[in-house]
């Protein structure tokens, strides 16, 4: 990532102020100005296996990814930079995880675009740092305060769950699907048949929702689940232990991490990173199923009906078919075939 996004772009007009802090990076980093920002000393923390990726080539054991951040991750650092995200609940629990170790009078900024609803941080960390706006540019706001109080966190009162066809779901802040079943989610799981056998990857598994619920009609399934979000993965393998269902989850960007071949591919792959529209989740999970489906393995998506899957899936694998479709969304199925382009 060479260029910065709108709200790095702001940090830079105050890049003199830095020159003598120790820097602890969180939040939604979507680029490298954390590795390349000039100042004492610099760490980064994220929830976000794909920003790790990033970061970690250039920070190495400076960067780190975790669902919870560790006083080792402060280390000795006196400034706290958070990226503030979308959504509000995962907003909450990073900061009040970082603030509850970061030291009383540590600097804190806050920056982020203004129709992600950062103003509200102003009023979520009232009681620990009174935060002033210092600078709004490019559509974003900068905020500043200094830590008075340290907040307790627990991060097992995080955990949240729901009853879905007789299944526990559990959940965590900025987890996809974490308040119920989405309707792309539902349209995607009307499509299988009870009995459904072999190898399955859930790519962007969220909550652990659709694997929890393939199982559930077809025990004979082996599972593998995988996503980007620290969130996603832990609240994934605690779907599948709350209902005794077995499988391997961890961390991955698309398939950088995983390795073999599967009989089903199936995904509601996200199509926005932050605040942007990105379709390169998507685009690179069906570029690069044909080298993870055994002959003859489907690929088996939902996706907003407007977006420009159809062709992609046509170029690499030869053909697809719309098993459903709603209004909003459509269920896209393609095969693993000798003319597919590996």
């Amino acid at each position: 990532m060479s260029a910065f996004t709108p709200a790095s772009e702001v940090l830079l007009r105050h890049s003199d102020d830095f020159e003598e802090s120790r820097i602890l990076f969180a939040g939604d980093m979507q680029d490298d100005l954390p590795a390349r920002f000039e100042c004492a000393a610099s760490r980064a923390h994220t929830q976000q296996f794909h920003h790790w990726q990033v970061l970690s080539r250039q920070m190495e054991d400076r960067a780190r990814f975790s669902l919870v951040a560790e006083q080792s991750d402060i280390a000795d650092c006196d400034t706290l930079i958070y990226y503030w995200p979308k959504n509000k609940p995962e907003a909450q629990f990073q900061l009040m995880n970082l603030l509850s170790m970061m030291p009383v009078g540590s600097d804190v900024f806050v920056v982020g675009e203004n129709r992600s609803g950062v103003r509200s941080a102003e009023q979520m960390l009232a009681e620990y740092a009174a935060l002033n706006k210092i600078d709004s540019a490019r559509r974003c706001g900068l905020y500043h305060g200094r830590l008075e109080k340290q907040p307790e966190f627990d991060a097992e009162k995080a955990w949240g769950e729901y009853q879905l066809e007789g299944l526990t779901i559990k959940t965590l802040p900025g987890v996809f699907s974490r308040d119920g079943l989405d309707l792309g989610s539902q349209l995607l799981l009307s499509t299988f048949t009870p009995h459904t056998k072999g190898k399955v990857l859930d790519v962007g598994c969220g909550a652990g929702v659709l694997s929890a619920v393939l199982a559930s009609h077809s025990p004979k399934v082996r599972l593998t689940l995988c996503d980007v979000s620290a969130p996603a993965v832990e609240a994934s393998r605690a779907t599948l232990a709350a209902n005794e269902f077995e499988g391997e989850v961890f961390a991955s960007n698309v398939f950088s991490e995983v390795t073999g071949r599967f009989d089903i591919i199936i995904s509601n792959p996200p199509f926005h990173d932050g605040m942007e529209t990105s379709l390169e989740a998507a685009q690179t999970l069906i570029r690069g199923a044909v080298r993870h489906l055994n002959s003859g393995g489907e690929l088996r998506i939902v996706a907003n009906a407007f977006l420009p899957y159809p062709k992609l899936l046509d170029e690499i694998f030869g053909f697809h078919e719309v098993l459903a479709q709603t209004g909003r969304f459509k269920v896209y199925r393609t095969v693993m075939t000798r003319q597919a382009k590996k």
